[in-house]
């Protein structure tokens, strides 16, 4: 759940990294609480509260994968090719289930940020 409340924090911040348990850790608990709010929404006859939510999630998702993106070296811009059908999502799988890269333009590699900070303490 910290990594849900994590993106919360970093709620417009398109720089930096976000590691691959971030990243799924969010969409897990996104996933858990929509499919929640869609259940209320079909009992009380309604699709109020699934797209108030969505709607809500929108910037946090959009941040938390280009960060996910720039942690394996790409631009969040990328995302962009969510518009073509089909494809678009396999490749978006492939980008964001890869492994961090070492440091590149958008910082350090976080994987030995929290070892050298581990170390340290």
């Amino acid at each position: 759940m910290e990594h849900f409340v994590g993106t919360f924090k970093k709620y417009a911040d398109f720089k930096g990294r976000a590691r691959r348990k971030e990243y799924w850790m969010f969409i897990l608990f996104y996933l858990i609480i929509i499919i929640g709010l869609s259940i209320v929404d079909y009992t009380i006859g309604t699709g109020f509260l699934s797209s108030i939510f969505s709607l809500v999630m929108f910037v946090p998702s959009l941040s938390i994968a280009a960060r996910r993106l720039h942690d394996t070296g790409r631009t969040g811009w990328w995302q962009l090719i969510y518009l073509v059908p089909l494809v678009g999502l396999i490749v978006m799988l492939i980008f964001l289930t890869q492994d961090s890269h070492d440091a590149n333009d958008y910082g350090q590699n976080p994987k030995t940020a929290e070892t050298n900070d581990a170390e340290l303490a």
